[in-house]
């Protein structure tokens, strides 16, 4: 059995962060383990607060946009593949 129909009998597993119904980009998650990625993030965000309080506002957003750009690569893996969408749930 070659590689490849070994992939096709084995289920994908389910994504973590579905694709919205409307534009580009994730919804909110679908599994547990999305949920956790989020509750991480929030605490990381919430962790980087006393540098926005201590007068380092653009070290905060350095902050937030490593963040946010971490977030974006573990949607991106563990997500639906992104495309632009008009409503439409087919393929």
């Amino acid at each position: 059995m070659t590689e490849e129909r070994a992939n096709e009998a084995s289920p994908r597993e389910p994504y973590w962060f579905p694709a919205k119904r409307y534009g580009w980009g994730w919804g909110p998650p679908a599994s547990w383990q999305g949920w956790v990625v989020l509750a991480v993030w929030f605490v990381a965000l919430i962790a980087g607060t006393p540098l926005l309080l201590s007068g380092h506002f653009v070290l905060w957003l350095t902050y937030l946009l490593a963040l946010s750009v971490l977030l974006m690569v573990v949607c991106y893996r563990t997500g639906e593949p992104p495309r632009w969408r008009w409503g439409d749930r087919s393929p």
